[in-house]
Protein backbone atom coordinates (compact mmCIF):
# COMPACT_ATOMS: atom_id res chain seq x y z
CA UNK A 1 0.00 0.00 0.00
CA UNK A 2 0.97 3.48 -0.38
CA UNK A 3 1.98 6.03 2.44
CA UNK A 4 -0.53 8.04 1.68
CA UNK A 5 -3.23 4.97 1.82
CA UNK A 6 -1.51 4.26 5.04
CA UNK A 7 -1.62 7.54 6.95
CA UNK A 8 -5.79 8.44 5.75
CA UNK A 9 -6.43 4.46 6.91
CA UNK A 10 -4.04 5.65 10.40
CA UNK A 11 -6.42 9.14 10.69
CA UNK A 12 -9.02 7.72 10.31
CA UNK A 13 -8.72 4.81 12.94
CA UNK A 14 -7.19 7.37 15.67
CA UNK A 15 -10.38 9.37 14.92
CA UNK A 16 -12.89 6.86 15.37
CA UNK A 17 -10.82 5.53 18.65
CA UNK A 18 -11.07 8.94 20.16
CA UNK A 19 -14.80 9.64 18.89
CA UNK A 20 -15.65 6.04 20.90
CA UNK A 21 -13.39 7.05 23.94
CA UNK A 22 -15.39 10.47 24.66
CA UNK A 23 -18.49 8.81 24.86
CA UNK A 24 -17.98 7.87 28.66
CA UNK A 25 -21.08 7.94 31.27
CA UNK A 26 -20.75 9.51 34.81
CA UNK A 27 -21.73 6.57 37.34
CA UNK A 28 -23.66 8.59 39.94
CA UNK A 29 -24.07 6.33 43.25
CA UNK A 30 -27.66 7.63 45.23
CA UNK A 31 -27.83 6.72 48.97
CA UNK A 32 -31.12 5.84 49.24
CA UNK A 33 -32.96 7.36 52.18
CA UNK A 34 -33.87 5.21 55.63
CA UNK A 35 -37.20 3.12 55.53
CA UNK A 36 -38.09 4.00 58.75
CA UNK A 37 -36.67 5.98 61.59
CA UNK A 38 -35.31 5.55 65.17
CA UNK A 39 -37.61 6.33 67.94
CA UNK A 40 -35.86 9.51 69.83
CA UNK A 41 -34.42 8.90 73.49
CA UNK A 42 -36.51 11.82 75.40
CA UNK A 43 -35.63 10.80 78.93
CA UNK A 44 -38.63 8.94 80.29
CA UNK A 45 -38.95 5.38 80.45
Amino acid sequence: MSKSIKLLATLGFIALVAACAREQEEFVVVDPEPISTEPVQTGKF
